[in-house]
């Protein structure tokens, strides 16, 4: 019985002094061992990546940290659109990173397809020209509906211009007039309701109505 207690006592205290040890323990890390040193740090992304061939049509890319900017707003409408892709032509013919149609592209003046194509500046220009047209037709239905409630969806501004961009701002106009009834949908079957409930609540005011707004 002696020699069992200890046998315990013994054990117990080594446990004990080992820890010890090792919480008393003042050793450093030697950081002059870990050096960029001699690396090269000059990385370079090729010209068909910088125009977004490959980085922004991956998916892995897309941001949702961007919010509810107009930014983030302008974002995520190319990436329902193309994945962000600039040189996407859907089978329907449509055109870029936020799938321009032939017709659209003639309102605000941009009559060459293919330079519009592998123009990303262009494209840029051409998302904001047709919002900011689209926006002076639906004036009155932004100002009428933005707050109510269509088909379980509150109405915003920026679900409204979404779904012109889709749809074109005619469909809209029937779409809120009906009160969701006619409900437009594109070759693919995304309806009007699916972008006005998408893309709802994202800051548009960037977005200034114009009547003859250009691209070019």
């Amino acid at each position: 019985m002696v020699k069992n207690i200890v046998k315990y006592f013994t054990l117990g205290l080594t446990i004990c002094l080992l820890l010890l040890i090792s919480f008393s323990s003042n050793e450093t890390v030697d950081l002059s061992k870990y050096s960029t040193k001699g690396l090269d740090l000059n990385y370079t992304v090729s010209l068909e990546e910088a125009r977004g061939k490959n980085l922004i049509a991956s998916k892995e890319v897309f941001s949702p940290y961007l919010g509810k900017s107009f930014v983030g707003f302008k974002e995520a409408v190319a990436f329902k659109e193309s994945r962000g892709d600039y040189s996407c032509v859907n089978t329907f013919g449509y055109l870029g990173k936020y799938q321009f149609g032939k017709e659209t592209l003639k309102l605000i003046g941009i009559n060459n397809p293919k330079e519009f194509l592998n123009d990303p500046k262009l494209q840029e220009k051409a998302f904001i020209a047709n919002a900011e047209r689209n926006k002076w037709i639906l004036r009155r239905d932004i100002r009428n509906f933005v707050g109510k409630r269509i088909n379980g969806v509150i109405v915003t501004e920026s679900g409204i211009l979404a779904a012109a961009h889709l749809a074109g701002p005619g469909s809209v106009k029937k779409y809120l007039r009906s009160y969701g009834l006619d409900n437009f949908a594109d070759g693919y079957g995304t309806t009007v309701y699916t972008y006005m409930k998408r893309f709802s609540g994202y800051d548009t005011s960037f977005i200034k109505p114009n009547k003859r707004a250009k691209a070019i």
